[in-house]
């Protein structure tokens, strides 16, 4: 849905729109919220790991969660809980060739790669892939940075703290946003220098990627404040342990909570497991934020003044 407002309103937006660069197309963001949908192909994630790593199940699920309203799918082969160990790209990449091959050409929405090797991220592009999505917000390969300008992909720039294998060590982060905006506004710096134009890059404050867990409601609650580096916003609130419930299905509702509280301080993309139930809560969360931007330009931009015209006698 496009914004047709005067070019005189003046309107406090809370989310810019952008228009994200990739290979063979634009996304369009900040008139509706973008849902990223995850597909892991790991046996270790720490929410579905082993459901979806035969490849016809992962390809299956790919086309469900495209016709569940997602309008990115996004595949990792490595996982990144707590804890867990890092693995070759051999590995990831016995993973993810064979669900990358079913794919190609079956959806008509762009895939990312969940990924900081410039290896995996290589073959993933030549499958057809779009988007890298690199956790470590090119940290871990510096290389990768050259396999996105040769591809003309697209970037997603995660703030990660400390490694996984780390971070039950970590204490809590002092000044939590002020840090996530330093560290993010140095790895876009490294992205420019290499050559990534700016229009392909995405920053993610990476909730739970090494914070404590008090910390990502914070974060959370501050959000607004990235705005200020004027690149696209990432969230991925779903199914982190700082929302955990023993029931899936409040955590599903606790989901929906922090994907709804990111939309509206600024998150233009939504990176989600439950594709259908977190469609819904953004299209609400879009509606309020349309509401706003409208009762902003209803307060601050003055109506022309009527005139009657006389009745003829």
């Amino acid at each position: 849905m496009t914004n047709h407002y005067p070019k005189h309103a003046t309107l406090k937006l809370v989310r810019k729109n952008f228009f994200w660069k990739l290979e063979s197309r634009e996304l369009r963001l900040g008139d509706r919220t973008i849902i990223m949908g995850v597909l892991n192909v790991t046996p270790d994630s720490f929410s579905d790991g082993g459901k979806y790593s035969d490849p016809d199940r992962a390809f299956a699920r790919a086309i469900e969660l495209e016709q569940q309203g997602a309008d990115i799918i996004d595949i990792g082969a490595e996982s990144t809980k707590p804890g867990s160990a890092r693995v070759t790209a051999d590995v990831e990449l016995q993973r993810l060739v064979p669900v990358l091959k079913r794919l190609k050409d079956q959806l008509t929405i762009p895939i990312s790669i969940d990924t900081y090797k410039a290896e995996v991220a290589e073959r993933a592009l030549e499958l057809g892939v779009a988007i890298i999505n690199d956790p470590s917000g090119l940290t871990f390969d510096p290389q990768l940075a050259k396999i996105v300008v040769q591809h003309d992909a697209g970037l997603v720039l995660n703030h990660m703290r400390g490694r996984p294998e780390t971070w039950a060590k970590l204490g809590p982060m002092p000044d939590p946003i002020t840090s996530i905006m330093r560290d993010l506004d140095a790895a876009v710096s490294r992205a420019r220098h290499v050559g990534i134009d700016k229009s392909r890059i995405v920053i993610d404050p990476g909730l739970g990627f090494g914070k404590r867990k008090e910390q990502n409601s914070l974060i959370l609650a501050k959000l607004h404040e990235l705005a200020k580096l004027d690149h696209p916003i990432m969230t991925g609130p779903s199914r982190k342990s700082f929302l955990a419930h023993p029931d899936p299905e409040e955590n599903r509702f606790a989901t929906a909570a922090a994907v709804t509280a990111a939309i509206l301080a600024g998150t233009h993309i939504v990176r989600v497991h439950d594709v259908r139930e977190m469609r819904a809560a953004a299209d609400i969360a879009d509606e309020i934020l349309r509401a706003q931007a409208e009762s902003t330009f209803d307060t601050e931009t003055p109506r022309p003044t009527q005139r009657l015209t006389p009745r003829p006698r």
